[in-house]
């Protein structure tokens, strides 16, 4: 290979920078894994759901405001997207997501998502008609062996006896949602990334309280202990301000095909925190896991432009 085509095939700064944003989404949403697991009891889901998006719309409306302002002709011009976007991006797949995790463990809650770049990728190719390389391709099926590898706890034998809880398939489908809001942002407006964000964090809480309003009269509703409380403020700083915002500029810098992979970290960044904080057995394939999905990363990004 010359010195040119190595050149070319050298991630930019721009993609190193995505590669960071990602990471960090990634350890954040395997973070929050962990927190639904720890909400069970302390907070009801939609009353969690509710809180955390009041609570970014604050934050949003606090550092975010003047961008905002600056961008809201355009914004409104695209409401229906935005409130698409909202809803089946932050609130549906939120709702979804607290839910299942009283019906499933946080390391499964992390396994699932692991499913997103699929979703991802064959909602790019449906919706954009986008090719992906053959060594994309390859990536992908490497770090869906690092999913398994959990999935079965390094036993693929476990496949055949495999079956889905309610838990575990509400997930699916909330991946399903955070998938569409993920391919969906290719076509956003020609806004900042962080005017867009405090929109759809506007629409994800008012769409939240008819929600909410269902719980409470069903009597589902479980006022935030203490600890609710702090698993609110965790989930409203980390993964919905910060870890949002890194995913949109990281999908806006490498797109979405390609960011979607990074999502194939959180099973193992779910599994490691569950272990510190929640005190489950590290095992062998838990480390084989997480080789697999970096080295599936590297393949997908160093040979892009290969396939």
């Amino acid at each position: 290979m010359s010195t040119n085509e190595t050149a070319l095939d050298r991630p930019s700064k721009q993609a190193y920078e995505a590669y960071l944003l990602l990471a960090f989404t990634a350890l954040c949403w395997g973070g929050n894994a962990v927190l639904g697991r720890v909400a069970v009891g302390e907070i009801s889901p939609m009353a969690l759901v509710a809180a955390r998006w009041l609570g970014v719309l604050l934050l949003a409306v606090l550092f975010l405001r003047k961008g905002l302002i600056r961008d809201w002709p355009v914004l409104r011009r695209h409401w229906l997207f935005i409130v698409l976007m909202g809803a089946s991006g932050f609130t549906i797949f939120n709702a979804l997501f607290y839910i299942a995790a009283h019906h499933t463990t946080a390391i499964n809650i992390g396994i699932v998502q692991g499913s997103i770049p699929i979703f991802v990728m064959l909602g790019t190719m449906l919706a954009y008609k986008a090719r992906i390389g053959g060594m994309q391709a390859v990536g992908v099926v490497v770090t869906l062996g690092g999913v398994l590898s959990i999935v079965t706890a390094g036993d693929l034998i476990r496949l055949i006896e495999l079956s889905v809880n309610y838990g575990d398939f509400l997930m699916l489908v909330s991946c399903i949602f955070y998938s569409a809001y993920a391919v969906g942002l290719r076509k956003r407006p020609d806004v900042s990334p962080l005017s867009l964000f405090s929109a759809m964090a506007g629409v994800a809480f008012l769409i939240a309280i008819p929600f909410l309003s269902v719980e409470i009269a069903t009597g589902e509703f479980v006022a935030p202990t203490p600890t609710g409380w702090l698993v609110v403020v965790l989930v409203t700083v980390f993964p919905s301000f910060l870890a949002q915002i890194c995913f949109i500029l990281g999908v806006d810098k490498i797109g979405p095909a390609r960011a979607g992979i990074f999502v194939n970290l959180v099973p193992v960044f779910a599994s490691g925190l569950a272990v510190l904080f929640l005190g489950e057995a590290f095992q062998v394939y838990h480390a084989v896991a997480l080789g697999l999905v970096l080295f599936g990363i590297y393949l997908s990004e160093r040979f892009k432009k290969a396939g």
